[in-house]
C-alpha cells in the first residue's frame, strides 16, 4: 500500500513538472486557440488556415519595450498581411496587477493607434503559458504546414529595442522573408527582450 502511494506521488510530480515546463519549440505544431478581440468578437488561430502563416506577438499597453516596438508591430502587419502572414497580438497581463492592460485600455489603444490586426485578451493566460511566452513583446512566427501551424521562429523583433532605424538584424522580417521564398530561416531563436508578463497570483 505504501509503495502504491509513493508511485502515485511520483507520477503526480512528473505530471506537474511536465505541465509547468511545457512550451512550444521551433518545429512544434500549435494547438488552435480562440480569444476575444478588442471589438468583442472571438478570433481563432484556425480562422487563418487559408493563409501561409501568422505572426503571433504577445504584447501589452504598458511595457516601455512594447511602446517602443508598437509602430514596428503595426508595420509588420502592413508589410506581411497581404503576403499571407498577418499579425495577431495577444495581451496576457493580469489587469489586477497592471490596470493599464485592462480590456477597456486595450480597446482604447487599438482605436487610438488604428490597429488593423487583432488585439486579443488572454484572460486565463493559458495561451501564453502554452506558447511559453515570457515577455512583452515576445514573437512566434507560425508557418502553415498542411492543416496545421508550426513554430518557425521564436524571440524578439530585431536587435535594437530602442531605435528601429538602428536595428541591424530584423529577425522577424528575415524569418518571414525566408519562409515566403521557400528557404530555411537563418536564425530561428533569439532572446525576447521586454517586460515580464504579469502572471495572475495563484
Amino acid at each position: 500500500m505504501k509503495k502504491v502511494k509513493i508511485l502515485g506521488l511520483v507520477g503526480l510530480l512528473l505530471v506537474l513538472l511536465s505541465a509547468k515546463s511545457f512550451k512550444y519549440e521551433v518545429g512544434d505544431a500549435v494547438a488552435d486557440f480562440k480569444l476575444k478581440n478588442v471589438d468583442g468578437k472571438m478570433v481563432a488561430l484556425s480562422d487563418y488556415k487559408s493563409g501561409k502563416g501568422v505572426i503571433v506577438i504577445f504584447d501589452c499597453n504598458t511595457c516601455p519595450y512594447s511602446k517602443a516596438y508598437n509602430d514596428r508591430i503595426i508595420s509588420l502587419n502592413k508589410k506581411y498581411a497581404a503576403k499571407g502572414f498577418p499579425v495577431i497580438t495577444i495581451n496576457a497581463n493580469d489587469p489586477q496587477i497592471s490596470p493599464g492592460d485592462s480590456f477597456e485600455a486595450m480597446a482604447s489603444q487599438a482605436k487610438r493607434k488604428n490597429y488593423d490586426f487583432p488585439y486579443l485578451i488572454d484572460e486565463s493566460q493559458n495561451v501564453a503559458k502554452s506558447f511559453g511566452a515570457t515577455n512583452t513583446p515576445h514573437v512566434f512566427v507560425l508557418q502553415k504546414s498542411d492543416d496545421k501551424f508550426e513554430v518557425a521562429y521564436i524571440g524578439t523583433i530585431d536587435n535594437n529595442s530602442r531605435d528601429a532605424s538602428a536595428a541591424t538584424k530584423k529577425y522577424v522580417e528575415e524569418a518571414v522573408d525566408a519562409l515566403l521564398a521557400g528557404k530555411s530561416i537563418g536564425t530561428t531563436n533569439t532572446k525576447a527582450i521586454g517586460c515580464t508578463i504579469k502572471w495572475r497570483n495563484s
